[in-house]
């Protein structure tokens, strides 16, 4: 474990997710739903504790989201949405499928969407680049233990 690092956090990835969703198209209650998906995705993919909960949703206007009908053979609808993951680059390619799964099938069920509808890009961030706070970068000096 990092020097410094609390125990509570020694196994934490933190990823942090952006979802940027047409606007109107879900109820707060959605919204909450989506951001509860997008936390279990991680602990049901990757055994995260739930703890490790950062997620922003953005509402996007009319000529504000952009996402091609169908592109890669999709059928997508006005319920497209794309969803961004900063995500530890040490993760190997088998964790990144898990996660992009379990991200797909929890949100298809938490919002009624179709799977079509849900464009993710992982983003790998050195863990040295994250904060957990008190504007220090608590794994710079240290090789995380996951």
């Amino acid at each position: 474990m990092a020097a410094g690092l609390p125990q509570s956090i020694g196994g934490l990835l933190m990823p942090v997710f952006e979802a940027h969703v047409p606007a109107g198209r879900f109820s707060v209650e959605k919204k909450r739903a989506l951001a509860d998906a997008l936390n279990q995705s991680l602990v049901q993919s990757l055994g995260i504790p739930a703890g490790d909960r950062f997620i922003v949703i953005t509402e996007h206007g009319e000529g504000e989201l952009h996402l091609d009908p169908s592109f890669m053979e999709m059928e997508r609808t006005e319920d497209a949405m794309i969803i961004s993951v900063l995500f530890g680059a040490h993760r190997p390619l088998s964790d990144k499928e898990k996660l992009v799964s379990a991200v797909n099938r929890l949100v298809v069920d938490a919002l009624g969407v179709s799977p079509d509808d849900i464009f993710v890009a992982l983003v790998p961030v050195p863990n040295e680049n994250f904060s957990f706070g008190r504007g220090e970068l608590q794994l710079a000096n240290g090789a995380p233990r996951w």
